[in-house]
């Protein structure tokens, strides 16, 4: 009886409860979660694009407006993009699991994406500060690489299971058999 209340409790199933692995697709079919994840990702791209194109041209451009202000520069260039990102994730990453209340899902989309700058912004302040690694191709590797890898992947999982979650009430039931194939 204990081994087999220690295996429900490692595995996370309860009588009632979703497994592990439907918790994670959240009722999706495989499919439905590829396709979310590409839509993901096209609007990572873009928000990508924006993000380091911004810091480069503020860093490295005309005039070179915060060429001596790396974390000023990236601090801008992730605000424009975390905008970009979130018009993208509403209308279409997310759009059947958004919330209604666009007013508290764009406060918590605003809280993670500022603890992903930090990660971001961190990498970048650890390389070029505590390390000295001052050069364009440095900062880019430390905030545009490892940084946005990092918070990347700390995004899409707070996307996904706080910011666009469905409401409470609109989420899937959990069998009362626990057959995964009525989720699908």
């Amino acid at each position: 009886m204990l081994l087999a209340a220690t295996l429900r409790l490692m595995s996370l199933e309860g009588p009632h409860s979703l497994s592990l692995r439907q918790r994670l697709r959240r009722g999706q079919s495989l499919r439905a979660l590829l396709a979310e994840l590409f839509r993901f990702g096209a609007v990572g791209a873009v928000a990508f694009v924006v993000d380091v194109g911004l810091f480069n041209l503020l860093r490295f451009g005309p005039g070179g407006l915060l060429a001596d202000q790396p974390l000023t520069a990236k601090t801008l260039a992730v605000s424009a993009a975390m905008l970009t990102a979130w018009l993208g994730h509403r209308l279409w990453t997310f759009s059947r699991t958004r919330r209604h209340r666009r007013g508290s899902e764009l406060v918590l989309f605003v809280a993670v994406n500022l603890a992903a700058m930090g990660i971001a912004v961190g990498c970048l302040a650890v390389s070029h500060y505590v390390l000295g690694f001052t050069s364009a191709l440095a900062d880019n590797i430390s905030a545009n690489g490892v940084g946005l890898v990092l918070g990347t992947a700390f995004r899409y999982v707070c996307y996904r299971y706080l910011v666009f979650a469905e409401p409470a009430s609109a989420a899937p039931a959990a069998p009362a058999n626990g057959d995964e194939a009525t989720l699908r």
